[in-house]
């Protein structure tokens, strides 16, 4: 019943709420075509080599992403195809849409001057994170990590004033995030970003997380699918872990909702000190890629 309410929120929210002339970015071609390939039943590396080998700057970056010290490889790799089948599908895929998705949403204020740096670094704590857990898949947990706050910049290129917003909800410590987002124009980054992720037809699981990853009593929920939960809760671990490695002093929803988080994946301190340590070198990796 839950999913199908969100579900009719979105459609509300698109049609005939305060979103209906917004414009969401249409899903890049490139990743239309990379999906109905990873979506068959066994994708073809060669495809998503020529895929990939389509266009001269998504190339390269696979390219020198795949030779950076986030995957260090002992001999580099020269060719598309030798990228695709050092990293194999998965990897390449969550590579290219990270790429692709830059490109189609443009970040042009300083306020969000590393944003994709720090969306990056949750992707990869998410499915760094979902690696250590059972039954969470590190690669819906990668996408979903990229898409978690897409929502903003997608917001301060189509919301007259949102950029006064959002300096508005990066200060203020009485509110939450979102509740200043609603105040001012009755939706917020979370519903946008599940809008941009159906509309780019990522799996159904990622474009609910994304709505609920700054609602957690949804973890409390059992009408909602324990994958989304799971991805709730790993969101707001990597996000505590993306902030502490990039100096953010305050951390008003990890203060309020961190321990609930961790006692819902059943995780302790002690694996989360763990992990702040593997996490350091991938984390200064995309800085350096």
């Amino acid at each position: 019943m839950k999913v199908a309410e969100l579900n009719r929120e979105l459609d509300q929210a698109r049609d005939a709420g305060p979103l209906r002339d917004i414009i969401i970015p249409p899903c890049p071609e490139l990743l239309a075509a990379l999906q109905r390939e990873v979506n068959q039943a066994d994708p073809d590396p060669g495809v998503i080599a020529r895929i990939a080998g389509s266009d001269v700057a998504m190339a390269a970056s696979l390219i020198r992403l795949s030779n950076s010290s986030l995957y260090a490889r002992s001999r580099p790799v020269q060719t598309v195809a030798e990228s695709v089948a050092m990293l194999g599908v998965g990897p390449t895929v969550m590579l290219l849409t990270g790429f692709l998705a830059r490109n189609a949403i443009r970040v042009n204020s300083p306020l969000l001057a590393h944003f994709w740096e720090s969306s990056t670094r949750r992707s990869l704590a998410m499915a760094y994170i979902a690696r250590q857990l059972y039954d969470v898949d590190a690669d819906v947990a990668q996408t979903c990590g990229l898409f978690c706050h897409v929502g903003i910049p997608v917001m301060l290129q189509g919301v007259r004033g949102y950029g006064g917003t959002l300096a508005e909800a990066m200060a203020r410590q009485d509110r939450t995030f979102t509740q200043t987002e609603n105040a001012a124009h009755r939706t917020d980054h979370a519903v946008v970003g599940a809008l941009v992720a159906r509309t780019w037809r990522l799996p159904p699981v990622i474009a609910l997380a994304v709505r609920l990853h700054h609602d957690f009593p949804a973890l409390r929920d059992d009408t909602i699918p324990l994958e989304v939960r799971n991805l709730v809760a790993i969101a707001s671990i990597a996000e505590h872990l993306v902030g502490m490695h990039e100096g953010v002093k305050q951390q008003q929803e990890w203060e309020r909702h961190g321990a609930e988080c961790l006692a819902f994946l059943q995780v302790d301190a002690a694996e989360v000190d763990a992990w702040v340590d593997a996490l350091y070198p991938i984390f200064e990796s995309v800085l350096a890629s």
